[in-house]
């Protein structure tokens, strides 16, 4: 069977997105309508990192199943992580992959609340045997939630790969690496400090 790809990023984050976004918008218009450029001036960074930081936070991050990687975008950062480096798939908090380089979290995969368990339907439960404990499953696991669906699907796709012994060959020098995204870095390093240069005009 070959791998579906498959890419989880969460509605809601993109819903938070566009609102954030809206509300900058109209701050900073009504400083333009008003004549206020006193006030664009000290507050305007601000509006504007605010609209950087929900894009940031929000709406870029992303996992993607591949067949060669897991990729995990998150804020400031990008991890190609391939599935021979795959040692634990988890979700207590958020989709968690334990990997020789240390425990990587998804971002855009939270786990849902405890109170989540009283909405599921036996769909939800319907996930691969190595996420369940003791015969039951994390409310994150569920395939409802975020982070539950990324993490069946890696958790299927994981498992025919070493059930097939395609998983015991040594990590490929480098194949496990970490990317760190300068450019949104520097964008909300310099917003923040006109803001402050701002404040203090």
């Amino acid at each position: 069977m070959r791998l579906q790809p498959a890419s989880f990023r969460p509605a809601f984050g993109r819903v938070i997105t566009i609102a954030m976004i809206a509300i900058a918008l109209v701050c900073l218009a009504s400083f333009v309508v008003a004549g206020d450029l006193a006030g664009l001036v000290r507050f305007g960074s601000w509006f504007v990192l605010l609209a950087v930081l929900a894009v940031a936070l929000f709406w870029l991050p992303r996992v993607d199943v591949l067949e060669h990687a897991v990729v995990v975008r998150n804020p400031l950062s990008t991890w190609v992580v391939p599935w021979q480096a795959i040692q634990i798939v988890d979700t207590k908090y958020a989709l968690t992959l334990t990997t020789p380089a240390g425990r990587i979290e998804a971002w855009a995969a939270p786990a849902s609340g405890r109170f989540t368990v009283f909405t599921l339907n036996p769909e939800d439960t319907r996930v691969s045997e190595s996420a369940r404990v003791a015969g039951s499953i994390r409310p994150g696991d569920t395939l409802s939630s975020e982070s539950g669906a990324a993490a069946n699907h890696i958790r299927r796709w994981w498992e025919e790969l070493r059930d097939d012994g395609l998983l015991d060959g040594p990590l490929e020098p480098g194949s496990l690496r970490r990317t760190w995204h300068p450019t949104t870095i520097a964008v909300m390093s310099a917003l923040g400090a006109l803001g402050i240069l701002g404040l203090a005009v």
